[in-house]
C-alpha cells in the first residue's frame, strides 16, 4: 500500500505539475501541456510566492485555476523601471522596439529590458517583468507530491 497520496503542497514538499498561464483576455502566456511537466520545490524561488499560495493543500491528481493579481505575481508596473539610455551605448546590436536585450544589472547578473522607444539619440528600455500589473490566470493539474530530497 502506497503513500504517495497522502502527500499535500506544503513547505519542504517537492510537486511536479503541468500549468497554463493566461493573461486576462484568455491569451496563453507560458504552459508546460505540450512538454514535460514542471518539477519545482515549495519556498524554492521558482514560482514567485503568490503562485505556490493557492496551491497549498493540493494533492496528486487535482487540479485548479487560480487567478493571481499582479502585487502576487510579477509586481506591479513601475514607471521607475524605465530608463533613458544613451544611443550609442548600444555598439554591435541595433536596437529596434518590441526587442528583449540583456544588460548588466550593477550586482553583475543580467537583467532583461524591451525596447520602448529608439531615435538617434537616446533608447528607452523597460525594465519591468513583462507580465508586471497583469492579473494571470494560473490553471495547473498537480503530478506528484512528494517530500523534497535535500541534495
Amino acid at each position: 500500500m502506497s503513500d504517495q497520496h497522502a502527500h499535500r503542497i506544503d513547505e519542504g514538499m517537492e510537486v511536479t505539475l503541468h500549468f497554463t498561464l493566461k493573461l486576462e483576455d484568455g491569451t496563453q502566456v507560458d504552459s508546460t501541456r505540450d512538454k514535460a511537466p514542471a518539477t519545482f520545490q515549495v519556498g524554492d524561488g521558482n514560482l514567485p510566492p503568490g503562485f505556490e499560495q493557492p496551491l497549498k493543500g493540493l494533492g496528486a491528481g487535482e487540479s485548479g485555476s487560480f487567478e493571481i493579481a499582479p502585487e502576487h505575481g510579477f509586481g506591479q508596473h513601475n514607471p521607475q523601471n524605465i530608463q533613458v539610455l544613451k544611443r550609442e551605448d548600444f555598439d554591435s546590436e541595433e536596437p529596434e522596439v518590441g526587442m528583449v536585450m540583456s544588460f548588466a544589472d550593477p550586482s553583475g547578473g543580467e537583467l532583461p529590458g524591451v525596447i520602448k522607444r529608439v531615435d538617434d539619440e537616446q533608447v528607452e528600455v523597460d525594465f519591468n517583468h513583462p507580465l508586471a500589473g497583469r492579473t494571470l490566470t494560473f490553471e495547473v493539474e498537480i503530478i506528484d507530491v512528494k517530500p523534497a530530497t535535500t541534495h
